[in-house]
């Protein structure tokens, strides 16, 4: 009998970008300001846009 193969990586590669995202722009903020600043924008805004974006609806 042939093991199934898995979906996990097809699963959760989204949702992992999306938290590695968060992360790193929570961090980021942490660490200082100028520059750092600029990156937990981006890390923070992004998962943002893209929750906000799934909630909108679809023409």
């Amino acid at each position: 009998m042939k093991p199934r193969q898995t979906n996990f990586w097809k699963v959760f590669s989204t949702p992992l970008v999306i938290a590695l995202l968060s992360a790193a722009g929570l961090f980021s903020a942490l660490l200082g300001d100028g520059i750092w600043d600029a990156l937990s924008w981006a890390g923070l805004g992004v998962p943002a846009y893209l929750a906000l974006r799934g909630l909108l609806p679809r023409n």
